[in-house]
């Protein structure tokens, strides 16, 4: 498989790359986000790794640029290290590991989101009524109208509709969408539950496609 990685400090990149490597990927690196859109659209790498400080344009713009077309997994890497940067960067990416970090830590990260992704799209499409999902091109409508999801959004709905009528704890889906290894709260759970409902029902005050079982979590019906 092929990883995009994208850091201004040679010492990160040689040695990241090197680990990479002897895991069996192959491994393609830039220093400028500019270089790193240029590698993306040129290779089309199944995983990106991103630096969030980078000269001129940040990581962070440069994943926004990747996600107008696209949900290739993102594992940003950033010297900040406070719950609110962790929280922010998780919105964008699937996974974030501060500075510094282990090159085994980073290698296990790398496998697990891949491994998260590829069991996330298996490539039946979902429908459910007036809503269809297709793992594929991970693309969402609802009465054949295009769904605008930011990357979570677009996996917890098709996890929870994958699962119709099971019942899941907040902490069950932070485990099966984000990962064990995320730090972000329960509440995040109930932050995109919210999003979501604002999307699909037709009045999110009052949902009845995606149910809040009180006292457990929440499941999809329909």
């Amino acid at each position: 498989m092929k990883i995009l990685l994208v850091d201004d400090e040679e010492t990160i990149v040689e040695t990241v790359e090197h680990k990479l490597r002897r895991e069996g990927f192959t491994v393609f690196s830039a220093g400028t986000a500019e270089e790193g859109m240029r590698l993306y659209r040129l290779v089309k790498p199944d995983l990106l790794v991103l630096d969030i400080m980078l000269p001129r344009r940040s990581g962070v713009e440069l994943a926004e640029s990747v996600r107008k077309d696209s949900s290739v997994p993102i594992i940003f890497l950033s010297a900040k290290a406070a719950e609110e940067d962790r929280v922010q960067g998780l919105e964008l990416a699937d996974d974030y590991v501060t500075k510094p970090f282990s090159l085994a830590e980073l290698a296990a990260r790398v496998k697990s989101v891949l491994r998260r992704v590829s069991g996330e799209n298996a490539s039946e499409i979902v429908e459910s009524q007036n809503l269809k999902i297709d793992p594929r091109t991970h693309e969402a409508w609802l009465d054949d109208k295009p769904l605008t999801l930011s990357p979570k959004e677009f996996a917890l709905l098709q996890f929870m509709a994958r699962n119709k009528g099971q019942v899941f704890s907040r902490e069950a889906l932070l485990d099966r969408v984000w990962g064990h290894d995320a730090y972000v709260s329960a509440r995040t759970v109930d932050v995109h539950i919210r999003w979501l409902r604002e999307r699909i029902e037709v009045d999110a005050s009052k949902p009845i496609r995606i149910l809040t079982v009180r006292g457990v979590g929440y499941k999809f019906v329909g």
